[in-house]
């Protein structure tokens, strides 16, 4: 079961999961944006609060703030992975707050990444790399490259030896393991060298251990989550109901 599966209480005893840390990369765009915003105000457009987009959003206002510590992330909830007409009108209204980065959690992204360029904002992506589609605004992404793990897990059944494999159970990988298969898309025009080697420096930290959500960390109410020092686990990550400070929404 690729992307989220059945965690926690609904775990399936002859089943299981597997996932990447999507938030690495995020928090990455997220250094990006902030390095390149004038406003220092970024949009959020997202389908539903769940762990997953929750933990999304928290990393990539870190990442903004890692640069700009002034910045803010206003999000958005479509309470759908798709609907275009609704994520039309989502475009618009940050835009109306002088937002001048947009990205997103959504199924379907083109709406968004199309909205934001014809408006001469810019836009980081999403599951894809949607660079073509925004020449002028795409500043960099996350997008999911399964290929070489799909081969690993197919190969391993066909050796017969997929019951004893990590594989079978809630399989979670990342930087720190060095088989994410959520990955960074290419950076756009407007991300200078320096924020680029910036990314790289932050990147590496990660593989070599760091997380995003590396203490402090504070929530909206301006409660500390992590301290100085301490670091979430990736299942603790998973369990994330809160926005950090900077995001702008309420979770309902």
């Amino acid at each position: 079961v690729p992307q989220g599966g059945l965690e926690g209480d609904n775990q399936l005893a002859t089943g299981g999961t597997y996932f990447g840390t999507v938030y690495e990369p995020v928090y990455l765009a997220g250094i990006a944006a902030g390095a390149t915003s004038e406003t220092g105000k970024l949009g959020y457009i997202y389908a539903f609060p769940i762990p997953q987009t929750l933990a999304n959003i928290n990393a990539f206002a870190l990442g903004a703030q890692s640069v700009n510590p002034d910045a803010t992330v206003t999000t958005i909830s479509t309470g759908s992975w798709c609907d275009p007409s609704v994520q039309s009108q989502a475009v618009e209204t940050l835009l109306d707050q002088d937002v001048d980065v947009i990205t997103q959690h959504q199924d379907c992204t083109k709406t968004i990444i199309e909205a934001a360029e014809a408006a001469g904002a810019m836009s980081v992506g999403y599951h894809f790399d949607a660079s073509e589609l925004a020449p002028e605004g795409w500043l960099t992404g996350s997008e999911w490259d399964w290929n070489a793990l799909y081969v690993d897990m197919v190969q391993t059944i066909v050796d017969g030896e997929f019951v004893d494999s990590p594989y079978n159970g809630d399989f979670r990988v990342g930087l720190q393991t060095g088989d994410n298969p959520f990955v960074q898309s290419p950076f756009g025009p407007k991300v200078s060298e320096e924020t680029q080697a910036q990314i790289e420096e932050i990147k590496q930290s990660f593989v070599d251990g760091g997380s995003p959500f590396a203490g402090p960390v504070v929530n909206q109410d301006g409660e500390t989550v992590w301290a100085e020092g301490e670091q979430p686990t990736y299942e603790e990550v998973e369990t994330m109901d809160f926005f950090v400070e900077g995001v702008t929404g309420k979770i309902d």
